[in-house]
């Protein structure tokens, strides 16, 4: 099991985890960004493999506190892959439509095809969050859906897809400063949103709500990974590692010609 990965069936608090570990690098920030343009090159190699192999499927879900860097670490680490095989999801606050429907109707029609590559940037798993921290449906509700969560990601292992779910765990006083850093640069005031200030306020609410998703919705189908995140290239280095490594050992690689090429001339 990786370091930094939920065991099954084991209550945690995110206190007991540490926003600011660097246990898996110790050559510093410079190598590691090195180390990290590296292995997205070999995540390149594997990508195209997954496309053209048509086989597999890869669903990444990515959930974190505002400025938690999930924009960052989706453009860092999958930003050179081959846009044809990877697609990209946010799910923003339900339409009308989706509302109209059971809640994970929306994200059913999103998770990956054969040869694809889909990020969730917030999923699903916003329905055990949000809605929970501002009562937007009854906690008898919302209780169940801890449940749903874990059967929908079974049915999707079961039927081929693999599924990483990275937590980016940033510390409260992290998160103060990247919310003033893009206060005091007038080319990041575009990032800035005032209603970040008030999601702030509950930031113990969301930490509880964490609690609960990552000890009771951690897999053996579908574990959770916290990735810690004080530190921007690092979170980069883990996500890229564990990808690299887990992909790695999977049965990727270029299918067969479709016939025999060896005699073949083009004029």
């Amino acid at each position: 099991m990786h370091t930094y990965q939920v065991q099954s069936g084991k209550k945690i608090t995110l206190k007991d985890w540490d926003p600011a570990d660097l246990s898996l690098w110790d050559k510093g920030k410079k190598e590691g960004i090195k180390e990290t343009e590296k292995l997205v090159k070999e995540l390149q190699v594997l990508q195209e493999k997954i496309y053209a192999q048509q086989k597999h499927r890869i669903l990444v879900v990515i959930q974190g506190m505002d400025t938690s860097g999930k924009d960052g670490a989706i453009r860092h680490v999958f930003g050179l892959l081959n846009p044809q095989g990877v697609f990209v999801k946010n799910f923003k606050v339900p339409t009308a439509v989706e509302i109209a429907h059971d809640y994970l109707w929306r994200v059913h029609a999103h998770v990956p095809g054969n040869g694809e590559i889909v990020l969730f940037n917030r999923s699903h798993y916003e329905d055990v969050l949000v809605v929970r921290v501002h009562n937007l449906v009854p906690r008898t509700v919302w209780q169940k859906r801890y449940d749903h969560i874990n059967q929908f990601e079974r049915m999707l292992a079961d039927e081929g897809t693999t599924l990483f779910k990275f937590f980016l765990h940033i510390s409260k006083d992290e998160q103060k400063e990247r919310l003033q850093a893009r206060l005091d640069d007038p080319l990041k005031h575009w990032k800035f949103n005032v209603g970040d200030l008030e999601e702030r306020k509950v930031w113990d609410e969301y930490t509880t709500a964490y609690n609960h998703v990552l000890s009771r919705t951690s897999t053996e189908w579908a574990p959770w990974i916290i990735v810690p995140s004080n530190r921007k290239w690092y979170r980069n280095l883990v996500i890229a590692k564990i990808l690299v490594e887990k992909l790695g050992k999977m049965d990727i690689k270029f299918p067969d010609p479709q016939s025999d090429l060896k005699d073949i001339k083009i004029d």
